[in-house]
């Protein structure tokens, strides 16, 4: 104690001395344990700030009991007084981090969708007007990749800074995390909203932003939404402000949109809610199931591993294509629960047929999931031989969003056995610090350079520069959507390794596999293929 007390150690000698050290703010509470111990007898335990040496002030934890004489008066106090600064410091930076965010101080998403709440009932209650907008850094992930994340987060909280210095003191902004921003807007009729939408825009793009790479301009895109008439909950508004944004950025970036409730978004959303439902109950009934489609070796035009694509089956029997249902799932919240299921049935085809080699696809949501990992590890933990067989991919631009967090669902994966594929390669322009960082096995490249690829020579042109990217890092390649026998050919030439398409079968609900029917052959002459690398040569087959 007297490391903490210095020589003030020497005179607290008595409970009188003791309580004169008590912080004010903090006397109530032992006042009422000692009041409680003395009519109860029960030992008592409190908590309270002591003012140390030059009045700094020391978390204790007091802990004890008094004896008392034979007529019931307290003789004397014994206890310990424990110092426990350093836990109430970790409390308050754990109480901080559940209600800000880190790198800017404002609102985290969880505080911010709960102020929104807030708002959303005094708005219905009281019929005060509201706002809410969501504001996003335009091409943040181009300062990402020119110039690193020290200037990507130089910039958030030079953002930050000015969106918050626009702002009365009774609006509340928010970092919903990465390039987004969150701001709720007091007493705002909707005629106003445009009006301190663009005081916003003005403030970021008015003047550059210093960072240690030097000047940048920066803009942002607004999407908002007058929230008294329109919308019952914080996601709800949330949602559709998002959508708002969306069309900000799709009309060309720098600038404002302010959602509108029409008769057709309305349907759109009806039809929404009843896809949701649809899936929750195919969910319930195991009605979610694969189509299989071959993935072959460009070389010998035999199977390498099959690509599993997520399908619905109908209470009639029909078949539903993901992209019928997957975009109202990611926009609902039922994503993480698709791609656990997509595990499952994985899993039990890899162990069903030892000799089948299966990818599969996850979101970008499933990319930082903690528990999609924990299953993954306990379904293949001492199981190699399935590890080994099973592809996990991850589309590029979502790998781009948080490279550092990806890199470390990655290495988890590929530390279980599995490979890893990045998927829609060139959709997102990876560099070839992020392509290192990522640390995959195999490369995807996007279907829209290669469809029509014969006869294109800009895209001929632009994946002989993707494939020396892949071949800088001895990856394998897969190209998507290939259609012809000409492309084919092309892909072979230019030393892609492995070929999928509808050239080579379509996604079938039934498995290839068990009808063992090769896929087709080209009729037309191989020429030499251009090695690039050890491109057509990677150490194992994908």
């Amino acid at each position: 104690m007297a490391e903490a007390f210095g020589p003030a150690a020497d005179v607290l000698t008595s409970g009188e001395a003791l309580q004169g050290r008590v912080y004010v703010e903090d006397l109530p509470c032992r006042l009422k344990a000692m009041s409680t111990h003395f009519s109860t007898r029960d030992p008592y335990e409190c908590e309270y700030r002591l003012r140390g040496e030059g009045g700094k002030l020391i978390w204790v934890h007091d802990r004890g009991a008094a004896e008392f004489s034979a007529d019931g008066r307290p003789v004397r106090m014994i206890g310990t007084l424990r110092i426990i600064s350093t836990r109430k410091l970790k409390e308050a930076q754990l109480e901080y981090l559940a209600s800000f965010d880190d790198l800017t101080g404002h609102y985290n998403r969880g505080r911010l969708k709960e102020a929104l709440d807030h708002a959303l009932i005094y708005s219905s209650r009281y019929s005060v007007p509201g706002a809410y907008l969501a504001i996003g850094i335009d091409n943040l992930t181009a300062v990402n990749d020119a110039f690193g994340y020290e200037t990507a987060d130089t910039v958030i909280v030079t953002v930050g800074q000015r969106l918050d210095r626009c702002l009365r003191a009774s609006d509340i902004v928010g970092r919903m995390g990465g390039d987004r921003f969150g701001i709720v807007l007091s007493n705002c009729p909707q005629s106003d909203i445009g009006i301190a939408a663009d005081k916003l825009l003005q403030a970021v793009r008015q003047t550059p932003i210093e960072t240690p790479s030097g000047s940048i301009h920066v803009t942002i895109s607004i999407g908002g939404i007058a929230y008294l008439d329109h919308v019952p909950s914080a996601q709800e508004t949330m949602s559709r402000a998002d959508g708002a944004l969306q069309e900000a950025k799709r009309a060309g970036r720098d600038r404002f949109a302010l959602f509108s409730d029409t008769d057709g978004q309305r349907h759109n959303r009806r039809r929404m809610v009843e896809i949701a439902a649809d899936v929750q109950t195919a969910l319930k009934e195991d009605r979610l199931l694969f189509a299989f489609q071959p993935v072959v070796d460009s070389g010998a035009r035999t199977v390498d591993h099959y690509e599993c694509l997520l399908r619905l089956r109908r209470d009639d029997g029909t078949i539903v294509p993901a992209s019928a249902f997957v975009p109202v799932v990611e926009q609902t919240g039922l994503m993480r629960l698709i791609d656990r299921r997509a595990l499952d049935l994985a899993v039990n085809e890899l162990v069903r047929y030892p000799g089948v080699k299966l990818a599969l696809n996850i979101s970008g949501l499933t990319a930082g999931d903690r528990q999609w990992l924990r299953a993954l590890n306990a379904m293949l933990k001492g199981r190699a031989d399935i590890a080994r067989r099973l592809i996990v991919e991850i589309t590029e631009t979502v790998a781009l969003q948080d490279i550092e967090e990806t890199a470390h669902f990655v290495a988890a994966v590929r530390e279980l056995g599995c490979r890893v594929a990045l998927d829609d390669f060139g959709a997102g322009y990876t560099s070839f610090r992020n392509l290192k960082a990522l640390s995959v096995d195999c490369v995807k490249i996007d279907g829209s350079f290669v469809k029509g690829l014969a006869d294109n020579i800009d895209n001929q042109l632009f994946i002989r520069t993707l494939l020396g990217l892949a071949e800088g890092f001895g990856l394998a390649t897969v190209a998507e959507c290939v259609e012809t026998a000409a492309d084919a050919v092309h892909l072979e030439r230019r030393g892609v390794r492995y070929l999928q398409g509808y050239y080579f079968g379509v996604p079938s609900v039934e498995r290839p596999w068990l009808a063992r029917t090769a896929p087709p052959r080209l009729t037309v002459v191989k020429a030499p293929a251009v090695r690039h690398g050890n491109l057509a040569t990677p150490g194992a087959p994908l």
